[in-house]
C-alpha cells in the first residue's frame, strides 16, 4: 500500500488539519456534560437562573464553535481524499495504457473497469471518513472515560470495563468481515464482466435469441454477488446490537451504582446526568467507529486491489544489445514464434519473411490461421516467444515503443471510431498536429489538404461529403455511418500520418470489389511508399501483392506471388478455388 500512500503526499497539511479540527471539535463535545451537570446542581437544584442563562449561551458558543470545526476539518478531508483518488486514478489510467496486450488479455478488461471505478470511489470514500473520524472516535471514548475518572472513579470503573468488551466485538467484525469484502468485489467482476460482454455483443445475442440463456447467466452470477453481500452484511450487522448490548448494560450498572452513591451523598445528580452522558457518547462513538472499521476493511481490500494492478511491471521494456539485422530490410520475421500465454502450444510459429521499403506483402489464411497474430508482432502488441521481429534491422524490442509506433500505420479488424468530427478523428495518429516535412529539419503543421490527400486515397471522399466535410459530426464507435464508410475512414485516418509500414489487418471486409481494388491501386500510387502488410481471406484482394505469405493454423505453408502459389501450394489454391468457383456460381 506504500506505492497508493505515496499519492497523498501533496496533501499532507490537508491529512494534518483535517483530523486537527476534528479532535478540537471532541474537545469542545467532551465539555458539554460537565456544563450540563453543572446547570443541573447549581442552576436547577440551587435556583439560580442566570447561571442556567449563562450556560446555556456557553452551550450555544460550544456548540457553533464544534459546527465551525467540523464543517473546516470536512472540507480538509474532502480536498484530501478527492485529490489523492483523482491522482491516483491518473495514475493508474496511465499504468494500464502502457500494458500490451498479453498483460490485458490476462489480468481482463473487467477488472480494469472495476478497478478504475467502484474500487477507486470505496477508496475515496475510506480515505474521507478516516481523516475525520478515526483519531476522532477512539480520542472521544478515552477522553470520556478519563473525565468520568475525574467525577468519581468507582462509577468510571463501568467505562474501563466496556471498552475493552467493545473493542475485541470491533476488531472481531473487522477481522472477519475483511476477506470477505475481498470476494465480494471478485464476484462484482464478473457481474461487471457479464454485463460488458452483453453490451457489447448485444445484436449477436438476439440474432441467436440468446437473450434468456444471458439473462440466466447474470441472475446466477447476481445471485453469488447478492449471497456474498448478504454474508459479509450479516457478520457486519452484529456489530451494532452487540455494541449496544454492551453499553447498556454498562449504562444499567453505572445508573445503579450512581443511584447508591447519590443516595449515599457522595454524587450528585448533575454528576449522575454527566457520567451518563458520557457513557451515550462512547456508544455513539464506538458505533461510528464501527461503521468507520466497516468502511476501512473495504477501502483496503479495493486499495490492495488497485495496487495489485500498480504492481504489474510494464513489460515492454527497452532492451538494449540485442544483435541487429540488415538495416536495408524494413520488416523482417527471423524464426519468429509466439504463445500466447495460458495456451498449450504456439499460436505462430517458423515465420520467416523479409519486406522491404515500399513493398507489398500479402497475408492469407483461414480463420485462426495466426495472420492478425503476426501482424500484431510489427508493432510489439505482442512480444515473440522465439525468434525475432525486426524493423530498419533493429530488434523491436529495442525500439522505444513511440518511437517505433510512430512508424506504423495500423488499421485493425475492427474499425473503430471515437465521438466527435471526422477531423479529430483523422488526427488521432498525429496528436501534436505535425507531420515530418520533406523540405525542412522541422516538422510541419497538418493542412486540410493533408487531410484531404488521405480520405482520397482511402476513397473515402464521398463520406465526407456526405457529412457535409471535415467537421461532419462522427458518434461514438460510428454509429452513424455504414460498415464500409467505417473502414474507409479507418484507412484515412492510418494514411495522414504518411507511415513508414502500413498494416490492414482485413480492414476493406465490407468495401464492394470496385472499392476495394480502387484503394489498393490507390495504396500502391502513394508518394511516400509505404511497405505494406496487406491482410484478407480473399486472394481477390492479395493477388498483385509483391509476395503472400500463407498461414494454417500458425505455420507459413506457403511464400511466394500469385502464381507461384497457385502452383506450389495447396491450401493457397484451395482458397483461391473455393472462392472462385463460389464468384462463378453467383
Amino acid at each position: 500500500m506504500q506505492k497508493l500512500f505515496s499519492y497523498l503526499r501533496s496533501y499532507r497539511k490537508e491529512c494534518v488539519l483535517g483530523p486537527l479540527l476534528k479532535l478540537a471539535e471532541a474537545t469542545l463535545e467532551l465539555f458539554i456534560p460537565m456544563i450540563v451537570a453543572s446547570v443541573i446542581d447549581r442552576g436547577v437544584g440551587g435556583g439560580d437562573k442566570g447561571h442556567i442563562i449563562r450556560m446555556s449561551l456557553v452551550l450555544v458558543a460550544l456548540g457553533l464553535l464544534g459546527l465551525g470545526f467540523s464543517v473546516t476539518a470536512q472540507y480538509f478531508s474532502a480536498r484530501a481524499a478527492v485529490g489523492f483518488v483523482t491522482k491516483l486514478r491518473h495514475a493508474l489510467f496511465a499504468h494500464i495504457q502502457r500494458f500490451p496486450y498479453a498483460t490485458l488479455d490476462r489480468v481482463g478488461i473487467p477488472t480494469l473497469i472495476t478497478r478504475m471505478s467502484s474500487d477507486m470511489n470505496q477508496v475515496q470514500t475510506g480515505l474521507n471518513l478516516t481523516l475525520r473520524l478515526l483519531l476522532r472516535s477512539p480520542f472521544v471514548v478515552f477522553g470520556a472515560m478519563i473525565m468520568a475518572f475525574t467525577i468519581d472513579a468507582t462509577a468510571a470503573l463501568w467505562f474501563v470495563a466496556a471498552i475493552p468488551v467493545l473493542a475485541v466485538v470491533v476488531f472481531g467484525v473487522m477481522l472477519l468481515t475483511m476477506p470477505m469484502y475481498k470476494r465480494v468485489q471478485e464476484r462484482l467482476d464478473r457481474v461487471l464482466g457479464t454485463t460488458r460482454e452483453n453490451l457489447n455483443g448485444v445484436r449477436v445475442l438476439r440474432a441467436f435469441r440468446k437473450e434468456q440463456d444471458e439473462c440466466g447467466r447474470f441472475e446466477h452470477q447476481n445471485m453469488e454477488l447478492t449471497a456474498a453481500q448478504q454474508r459479509v452484511g450479516k457478520v457486519s450487522a452484529l456489530m451494532n446490537p452487540a455494541t449496544y448490548v454492551i453499553v447498556n448494560l454498562a449504562v444499567i450498572g453505572l445508573i445503579r451504582t450512581g443511584a447508591i452513591r447519590v443516595q449515599a451523598g457522595i454524587l450528585t445528580q448533575g454528576a449522575v446526568v454527566a457520567l451518563y452522558n458520557y457513557m451515550s457518547q462512547i456508544l455513539v462513538e464506538l458505533i461510528k467507529l464501527a461503521n468507520l472499521i466497516i468502511n476501512i476493511t473495504k477501502s483496503l481490500a479495493c486499495g490492495k486491489r488497485i495496487q495489485s494492478v500498480l504492481d504489474i511491471q510494464d513489460e515492454e521494456q527497452v532492451q538494449s544489445g540485442l544483435p541487429g539485422g540488415d538495416p536495408s530490410v524494413r520488416v523482417e520475421f527471423d524464426d519468429t514464434a509466439i504463445a500466447y500465454g495460458g495456451s498449450a502450444g504456439e499460436a505462430l510459429s517458423g515465420v520467416s519473411l523479409r519486406a522491404l521499403p515500399g513493398q507489398v506483402t500479402g497475408v492469407i489464411g483461414g480463420t485462426g490461421s495466426g495472420k492478425t497474430t503476426l501482424v500484431n508482432l510489427i508493432p510489439r502488441f505482442y512480444e515473440a516467444t522465439r525468434g525475432r521481429v525486426l524493423v530498419d534491422g533493429v530488434d523491436v524490442r529495442a525500439w522505444e515503443p513511440a518511437a517505433l509506433r510512430a512508424k506504423i500505420g495500423l488499421v485493425p479488424q475492427k474499425a473503430t471510431l471515437f465521438r466527435g468530427s471526422i477531423r479529430e478523428n483523422l488526427l488521432w495518429g498525429c496528436r501534436d498536429g505535425t507531420l515530418p516535412s520533406a523540405s525542412s529539419a522541422e516538422d510541419r503543421p497538418i493542412q486540410d489538404k493533408d487531410l484531404m490527400e488521405a480520405v482520397e486515397a482511402a476513397q473515402a471522399a464521398d463520406v465526407v461529403a456526405a457529412k457535409g466535410g471535415l467537421e461532419g459530426e462522427i458518434e461514438q464507435f460510428g454509429r452513424n455511418l455504414s460498415g464500409g464508410q467505417r473502414q474507409r475512414l479507418t484507412i484515412a485516418r492510418a494514411l495522414v500520418r504518411k507511415p513508414e509500414i502500413l498494416i490492414l489487418d482485413d480492414s476493406a471486409s465490407a468495401l464492394d470489389l470496385a472499392t476495394d481494388a480502387a484503394l489498393r491501386r490507390a495504396i500502391r500510387a502513394l508518394p511516400y511508399k509505404p511497405t505494406v502488410f496487406l491482410v484478407s481471406q480473399r486472394t481477390a484482394a492479395v493477388r498483385h501483392a509483391d509476395q503472400i505469405i500463407v498461414l494454417d493454423e500458425g505455420r507459413v505453408v506457403g511464400l511466394g506471388t500469385h502464381d507461384r502459389l497457385l502452383e506450389t501450394c495447396p491450401v493457397y489454391r484451395e482458397i483461391h478455388e473455393s472462392q472462385f468457383r463460389k464468384e462463378a456460381a453467383v
